[in-house]
């Protein structure tokens, strides 16, 4: 079955394919239980029984939740949309190289705006880089470079300028949200990237966490002549470039993370047009599997996709802030971001 997956070359054969309910079901068992057992998600127990006009399986132990489905224990737990509808939603998000917005599933699909947005977030959930493993090491070349989301001022409403610019006149600033990326150079045969969204301002001490965190001691770091850069020799190997002066010297520069950000923001402002901060993680972590995965065909993207989404819950209170396991305040809509 993941043989016939990976040689999926369009769009059109993966919805031919997963419009049968028999192979969307085959797929999800295979995926969901490699070596033929099932077990329940729930308790663990191989001791269950299928019901094949329900599609569900029950487990014989007691508990409360003895029956349960392809979905639960997925990110598709709970969701009244079919697999079929799901897998072309994956396909197209893993593999439109500038994303795709939820109203062109919602147009494309036959779904409501609101429930592809739903989708599409959860989708990004499962396919966010969840490795604690650091990049770099001794012999390794890492870029570190940062920059700035969000819409410029001359294109805002009068009504978002005056939330968004702080400061008066000429002199005020608008107020953006900061990126900070690491890219790992001819990492597996290619470059990858790993980057995380700065809370608060970006200075010595918040950009050093963040290299700390995940980048292992004594590799070679390049960075550009930030200063909150500064005093990272003790444990990198730190050269940079000074873009005021030149932009290469020899193999000091960060040109391979402003090809990044440059398909990031492109992503951002032709598809998605809008993101509330609260959200651009996701699309941030969702552009990163795209860009590190770039080099395989779309049916293995699509397949390493599918590996993520067993073991994962996003509900909606949680999506919009009402239920942050983290304690992060209410914040965006169905309507926040395309």
């Amino acid at each position: 079955m993941n043989k016939e997956i990976n040689n999926f070359k369009t769009l059109a054969q993966a919805i031919e394919f997963f419009a049968d309910p028999e192979n969307a079901h085959r797929l999800m068992v295979q995926l969901r239980w490699p070596d033929g057992q099932v077990c329940c998600p729930n308790c663990g127990s191989f001791r269950v029984r299928y019901i094949q006009t329900r599609r569900q399986w029950e487990c014989r132990e007691q508990h409360p939740t003895r029956r349960f489905s392809l979905k639960t224990g997925t990110i598709m737990e709970e969701s009244p949309l079919p697999l079929k509808t799901w897998l072309a939603a994956l396909w197209m998000e893993v593999n439109c190289k500038n994303s795709i917005s939820s109203y062109e599933i919602h147009r494309a699909l036959g779904i409501t705006q609101k429930s592809a947005w739903f989708l599409l977030h959860r989708i990004r959930f499962a396919i966010k880089n969840n490795s604690f493993e650091k990049v770099g090491g001794s012999g390794t070349v890492i870029e570190a470079d940062e920059t700035f989301v969000g819409g410029k001022a001359e294109f805002m409403h009068l009504k978002r300028r005056k939330k968004v610019v702080v400061g008066r006149g000429s002199g005020g600033s608008l107020n953006k949200t900061a990126v900070v990326g690491l890219l790992d150079r001819h990492s597996d045969k290619h470059s990858k990237v790993r980057a995380v969204v700065l809370e608060g301002h970006v200075n010595r001490k918040a950009l050093h966490a963040v290299i700390h965190k995940h980048v292992e001691p004594g590799t070679h770091l390049i960075t550009d002549a930030h200063p909150g850069y500064e005093k990272l020799g003790s444990d990198y190997i730190h050269s940079f470039i000074d873009h005021a002066e030149k932009y290469v010297d020899g193999i000091v520069h960060t040109n391979g993370l402003e090809n990044f950000w440059s398909l990031f923001k492109r992503c951002i402002k032709g598809t998605h047009v809008s993101v509330e901060p609260f959200h651009l993680a996701a699309y941030l972590d969702s552009e990163a599997f795209r860009f590190n995965n770039r080099k395989v065909k779309d049916g293995d993207r699509f397949a390493l996709a599918l590996d993520g989404i067993s073991g994962k819950r996003l509900t909606y209170k949680t999506l919009i802030g009402q239920n942050d396991p983290e304690g992060r305040s209410e914040s965006g809509s169905a309507g926040a971001s395309a």
